[in-house]
């Protein structure tokens, strides 16, 4: 079997091979449509004195418009979570320490150590009324504008010491996984 090769220049490629074949998706050619017909013309409206209260229908020729859209709006409220101490016996003690989680008897009374907000983890008495940080802005988290913070300092060292230098430590690759830095030697 032969095959015939020809020399492709770079503005055609191989485009010019796939052209045959999708040929026939080209769209034929539309018969022109008619121009929409004009609609009736609406009957005049009745005049009304320039002090009468216009209802939307006598306002809009149009007609009535859709209702406003109700924009929703986010959720900013706390949720709220305590932090509980509940006395348990030694079986649900050890069931607890297992899952993370066990089931409180009924009637069971829990001491309530702190109680805050599970997002913005703010006091209930501190946030009380306030919308949740932590829903609108998550910076007190991480203390604050980053951009803002203080830079690290440099120690200084005392004055009578003296710098020496040492080597350079090999941190990447095979080399320093067989000099035992980022495992433990034996």
């Amino acid at each position: 079997m032969t095959t015939a090769t020809a020399p492709f220049s770079p503005e055609t490629g191989r485009s010019h091979m796939q052209e045959s074949l999708f040929s026939w998706l080209e769209a034929e050619p539309a018969a022109p449509t008619p121009p929409p017909a004009d609609p009736a013309p609406l009957p005049p409206a009745p005049a009304l004195p320039d002090d009468a209260p216009r209802t939307l229908h006598e306002s809009d020729p149009a007609g009535p418009l859709p209702p406003p859209v109700e924009e929703k709006k986010p959720d900013l409220s706390h949720v709220w979570v305590v932090a509980a101490e509940i006395e348990v016996t030694p079986k649900i003690a050890s069931v607890a320490d297992y899952r993370g989680s066990f089931k409180a008897s009924e009637g069971q009374r829990v001491d309530a150590l702190e109680v805050y907000c599970k997002g913005c983890r703010r006091p209930y008495d501190e946030v009380r009324g306030d919308d949740c940080s932590a829903k609108i802005d998550n910076t007190h988290l991480i203390g604050g504008d980053q951009t803002k913070r203080a830079k690290r300092k440099v120690p200084t060292p005392p004055p009578n010491a003296r710098l020496i230098p040492g080597g350079t430590i090999n941190r990447r690759g095979i080399g320093a996984y067989v000099a035992g830095v980022s495992r433990p030697k034996r």
